[in-house]
């Protein structure tokens, strides 16, 4: 066996930033790298492979597997791409200045398993009386796809996990619930005609134009309604159009238009309302106008990603644990989505509690406060002692 490896936190951080794993890439060699490095302490690693065999999520347990009651440490390996942005240094080499590491992940969210991967050592002291499992997966930025599979086979291989720590950037504070998020593509089709016979034609950009704004008004309604629970910022289900494409020329009825959009409802909300209030509407109020001046005109709407959200579940003991390793005295909601609702879906207690800000997420020149780094290791030391069966 080769010799054990040791990285400081820092330098675990510098090495995971180094590998250019934006969703549209493959993240082999970073999964190759922490196989490694595991492998050196004597830790087994299983990979779950995407269907090209192109991408992995990464699961290796320290400890007994068999053992219930685990921790699970959980983050995405994949980041947002970098082009088109900004950037004053190379995004995949961390730059240290001001008191902040900059570079693409550093808040989203490779500090997160930087720290947790670098604390091997402490978690294996003595031998862990209780499991730490590290859960790493892909593809989380485009639909929170990778990590479904490999929930699956924690659900079929093993006992049931104490909880589910998912590191996205929350400042160190626990979040026991966020928003669930459904996104979409609608696509109009109608009939090209000149422009000066608009009576003939069936304008694909007109009749996109009504179904959002139906849209606005459901986003209108959902404002009105608010949050029960008066914690999300903003308080009530989001809905937004991101992008719109359609036309070919000012005289030409355009015969294609298309929009992608969202919503991000709140945990406690009709994850399908909205995508069927919109459905019904574009069937039976928009479509039968275009078609009764071309058959053929068509309104298809595709889902391109679904994520539930986390619904708090007070009380529960994963939580308390967590809030007592993070020296939180209580939870916060967010209303960004990550992976810890399909945790929670799989019946597993979980919670989102890691370094950095939300808002530095995808933005060019991204970083993470060093504060944060060393809040984090504090945090990984004391679940050093509670899975050591010392106190924290």
């Amino acid at each position: 066996m080769p010799a054990p490896q040791h990285f400081t936190p820092r330098e675990m951080i510098e090495k995971l930033v180094s590998y250019d794993t934006t969703s549209h890439l493959s993240n082999l060699e970073l999964i190759a790298f922490v196989e490694t490095y595991l492998g050196s302490h004597g830790i087994a690693s299983r990979r779950v492979m995407n269907e090209e065999g192109t991408k992995a999520n990464l699961f290796a347990t320290l400890g007994d597997e068999t053992q219930a009651g685990g921790i699970v440490l959980s983050g995405h390996t994949d980041v947002v791409p970098v082009e088109g942005q900004d950037w004053s240094s190379d995004p995949f080499s961390i730059v240290e200045k001001n008191g902040r590491l900059f570079g693409r992940g550093t808040s989203d969210m490779k500090s997160f398993i930087a720290i947790a991967l670098a604390f091997v050592p402490e978690f294996l002291k003595g031998g862990p009386k209780i499991p730490v499992h590290f859960a790493l997966s892909y593809d989380e930025e485009v639909g929170c796809l990778g990590v479904r599979p490999m929930i699956e086979n924690i659900i079929r291989d093993l006992p049931k996990p104490q909880v589910v720590i998912v590191g996205e950037p929350s400042s160190m504070k626990d979040v026991n619930a966020h928003k669930g998020i459904q996104s979409y593509q609608t696509t109009v089709t109608g009939l090209e005609f000149h422009s000066s016979q608009t009576h003939l034609g069936v304008s694909a950009i007109q009749h996109a134009a009504e179904l959002i704004s139906f849209l606005m008004k459901l986003a209108e309604e959902m404002r009105e309604r608010g949050d029960s629970s008066s914690r999300f910022s903003p308080p009530y289900t989001t809905i937004n159009v991101g992008t719109i494409k359609g036309g070919t020329a000012l005289n030409i009825i355009p015969k294609t238009c298309s929009f992608l959009w969202e919503y991000r409802s709140l945990p406690d909300a009709d994850p399908a309302e909205i995508i069927t209030r919109f459905n019904k509407h574009a069937e039976e109020t928009v479509l039968p106008r275009m078609q009764a001046v071309f058959p053929g005109a068509k309104i298809e709407t595709v889902t391109r990603a679904q994520s539930p959200g986390l619904a708090a579940l007070d009380g529960d003991p994963g939580e308390t644990l967590v809030m007592k390793l993070a020296q939180c005295n209580s939870a916060e909601a967010v209303s960004y989505n990550t992976e810890a609702g399909l945790f929670q879906l799989a019946d597993i207690p979980t919670v989102v509690c890691g370094p950095g800000d939300i808002a530095q997420a995808h933005k060019p020149d991204e970083f993470v406060e060093l504060s944060q780094i060393r809040e984090c290791e504090t945090f990984m030391r004391r679940l050093a002692d509670y899975v050591s069966g010392r106190s924290i």
